[in-house]
């Protein structure tokens, strides 16, 4: 163990119900963080990746969801994890940095030595402990995790620049227009308390110009439609763009895996790659399927222990069943989360499905998608409560709550 000087504190940033709506017709029942992958609330993956790092004081989720909507799991975490996890609500959104310096005097009350921030919407292995070392090794004020991806898809992120040998930050852009770089940020990092004194000098200069500019009618017109207040500070373009090349920031690489989970499709990919992971981390969370009266299991899977699983179902892989799930004879599941009390009926087959809570999929129906995590109408979504009757066909559809299927559907948005 280290001295109490080495005091860390985590920071995940959960975004509120003013997002969120490409995560429809999901987020309507529970908010996108707590939704499950591979049989856990979104944010417990980073969470439970927190409580690898040593002396690790607290951890804060920030987000402006109602507290009422966390209280629950925050109170449940706590207890299995043996950690102090704690929910702030924000007023308002204040951006990714400036919710952090929101909350600064809560922060700083354990007197941490760095501050560990990381986004709720991110999958992957999380390697903490040794950005950490990383972090500490480099000696500036903050680290980003990041990754390589293929060129054709960097855009979408903030491209950066680091030197090969120091690994410094020399450039970051947020989603350019032009290819800067293949390396990616992936949405993770550790600070020193420095970073609060930066925020507030961003925040400090963008009141002072603030004051001293002239607003023209056309930038009157802007600002109002804008309606960005001084304290809404983001990490990306207010922090790390401007102290790239000031041997302040630095770069550590993962080569495992990386995600952002933006839409139920990628909650898909996701749940399978969290799966895979059980494998090192957690095998007592998979599925073994051995003996006779056990369904038969194919590759990584997970089930509630209240699920009923009947013993001629075939499941997997990448197949994650929810709490009192009933899962029929000769029922056939592959790629697919099953949220609590859904039933499936004898001889249905799922597959690249997402099927919702206390829904019901009639004997011998197919409810199907694509593997295309990126289509609009790639896998299939049910909502709440929806039923497909017997021998129906659901392919590629997206279906709002409280529908009755009861002819076959293609590629359709069932409002």
């Amino acid at each position: 163990m280290g001295s109490s000087e080495d005091r860390v504190v985590a920071v995940i940033m959960v975004g509120g119900p003013t997002k969120g709506t490409r995560f429809r017709p999901l987020s309507f029942n529970i908010p996108k963080p707590l939704f499950p992958l591979a049989g856990q609330p979104m944010v417990y993956h980073p969470i439970s990746a927190c409580k690898r790092i040593p002396n690790l004081a607290q951890i804060y989720l920030i987000g402006f969801y109602e507290e009422r909507e966390f209280a629950l799991f925050v109170s449940s975490v706590s207890n299995e994890l043996k950690v102090p996890v704690r929910y702030l609500r924000e007023d308002k959104p204040h951006g990714s940095a400036g919710g952090l310096y929101n909350f600064r005097d809560l922060i700083m009350e354990d007197n941490p030595s760095q501050i560990v921030l990381l986004n709720c919407d991110v999958c992957c292995s999380f390697p903490l402990p040794d950005m950490l070392d990383a972090h500490r090794r480099y000696g500036g004020m903050g680290t980003v995790l990041v990754i390589k991806v293929f060129p054709e898809s960097a855009s979408q992120f903030g491209e950066l620049v680091a030197d090969p040998e120091t690994n410094e930050l020399l450039h970051y852009t947020e989603k350019p227009e032009t290819f800067v770089s293949d390396l990616i940020n992936c949405g993770v990092y550790i600070f020193t308390t420095e970073i609060f004194s930066v925020i507030q000098d961003v925040s400090t200069i963008r009141k002072d110009r603030a004051t001293l500019r002239r607003i023209s009618s056309f930038e009157a017109l802007q600002s109002a439609t804008k309606t960005l207040p001084m304290d809404f500070v983001r990490l990306d373009q207010d922090i790390l763009s401007p102290l790239a090349g000031k041997k302040k920031l630095y770069t550590y690489e993962t080569l495992d895996f990386w995600e952002q989970i933006k839409t139920p499709g990628m909650s898909l990919r996701c749940s399978a790659l969290y799966l895979s992971q059980y494998r090192h981390t957690s095998p007592d969370l998979l599925a073994t399927g051995d003996g006779t009266r056990s369904p038969t299991i194919i590759g990584d899977v997970y089930i509630h222990p209240s699920a009923k699983v009947h013993p001629t179902a075939k499941i997997g892989p990448n197949v994650s069943i929810s709490a009192n799930a009933r899962i029929g004879a000769g029922a056939r599941l592959i790629t697919c989360i099953i949220l609590d009390d859904v039933e499936v009926k004898e001889h249905a087959l799922i597959t690249h499905s997402i099927v919702g809570w206390k829904s019901s999929i009639g004997k011998w129906s197919r409810v199907q998608g694509i593997e295309d995590y990126f289509a609009k109408l790639g896998i299939t979504i049910l909502g709440e409560s929806v039923i497909v009757e017997d021998e129906v066909v659901v392919s590629n559809c997206v279906v709002l709550p409280n529908k009755i299927l009861n002819i076959s559907v293609q590629a359709e948005i069932i409002l």
